[in-house]
């Protein structure tokens, strides 16, 4: 493993600059917010996840307001009649539609489930419990691969800490993400991935994949989500052995050319908690190693040799172009640095070491999923 990146003290000074009284605003013009773009549950959800980080490190006074103003947006935007979030909210204070995306429903779901797990308020705990419960049907009916992912994620958390609805529909939804994940029609051994084009946050499917293998004891589950992590590692590795993530302008369709840029942040803390997952259940150390390798694109071990995060006020710049970094600091990239922080900062603790290998890789059940 090449020598690890540097570690940084946390931050929040982009965090509040992009926050209101309302919640985290999605964009920025530099690293100015830009209310003019409003608020999503996307955003806030993931915020509400720093918070939860944050207060590891800093006390959960430091991060209360915070994450009580999170928990009160997703409240707010919860609609009872249909089970759904919705998403969008203009800088007015008016919800801009009825239903949000999957991908909005399911990032609320796994914020959830993670504050319902670790908030260290005993009201916020209890208010997450009861929203995440009363949202969870309406994952059952995701459609959408990276949405089902997240929903497996945050199912299959909220089961390990005991909660029983959340344990009753994680095998329905270990079964759906199975379903959408064998490799896509006429493609050969080269592309195992489930879609005829690699697109946005992809690690987030070999994490729920390996996520809900591990809880389930599907080792054909788990086998699949580490292909699937290898093969991801294995096409997004630059000529000088660096982390370089499809790009945004195009994408990669299979047979078709790859998008060098633009590559985003989302990209690299998809892949780094997907290999936190296969670390912690194989022990193995090259999954370790991917997590480093991951983190250290935000600090200049990437195609551009440009750092991409901001580490003296914890904002993140909006991606690489092929002019360099991209000017703006909005909310997502901010976040996304913030969690990858966070979770190596968690991996490098004295005795966190080897924690896994209940998987033997290539070594399958007798029945899948």
């Amino acid at each position: 493993m090449p020598d690890s990146a540097p570690l940084y003290a946390i931050d929040r000074t982009h965090l509040d600059e992009l926050s209101d009284r309302t919640g985290i605003m999605q964009h920025a013009v530099g690293s100015r917010p830009d209310p003019g773009h409003g608020y999503c549950v996307d955003d806030v959800a993931r915020a509400l996840t720093v918070d939860l980080l944050h207060a590891e490190g800093l006390g959960w006074a430091a991060i209360a307001p915070s994450a009580g103003r999170s928990m009160a947006f997703l409240e707010a935007a919860f609609e009872p009649d249909c089970g759904r979030f919705r998403n969008f909210q203009s800088a007015g204070g008016r919800w801009l539609e009825t239903v949000g995306s999957e991908d909005a429903h399911a990032r609320a779901l796994l914020a959830l489930a993670e504050a319902a797990t670790n908030a260290g308020d005993a009201r916020l705990r209890a208010a997450a419990t009861t929203l995440f419960e009363r949202a969870l049907p309406a994952g059952l009916s995701l459609e959408f691969l990276r949405p089902v992912a997240a929903a497996v994620i945050a199912a299959e958390l909220a089961a390990r800490h005991g909660n029983r609805v959340a344990a009753a529909s994680l095998p329905e939804l270990a079964r759906t993400l199975w379903q959408a994940t064998p490799p896509a029609p006429g493609s050969g051994p080269d592309w195992p991935w489930p879609e005829a084009i690699l697109t946005y946050e992809n690690g987030i499917v070999p994490r729920a994949l390996l996520r809900a293998g591990d809880r389930l004891g599907d080792r054909w589950m788990v086998d699949r989500g580490l292909r699937l992590l290898d093969w991801l590692v294995a096409v997004q590795t630059g000529p000088e052995g660096h982390f370089s993530p499809i790009g945004n302008r195009g994408w990669w369709p299979h047979g078709g050319p790859r998008a060098r840029y633009d590559q985003q942040p989302i990209e690299a803390t998809a892949l780094l908690l997907a290999a936190e997952a296969a670390f912690e259940i194989t022990g193995g150390p090259s999954h370790r190693a991917t997590m480093e390798w991951a983190y250290g694109w935000f600090l200049g071990r990437n195609d551009a040799r440009r750092r991409v995060a901001v580490p003296a006020t914890g904002g993140c710049h909006d991606g690489l172009t092929p002019a360099g970094v991209n000017a703006n600091q909005g909310a997502e990239s901010t976040l996304m640095w913030l969690i990858a922080l966070e979770r190596i900062r968690a991996e490098r603790r004295p005795g966190t070491g080897r924690r896994g290998a209940r998987f033997v890789p290539g070594v399958a059940a007798a029945t899948p999923a």
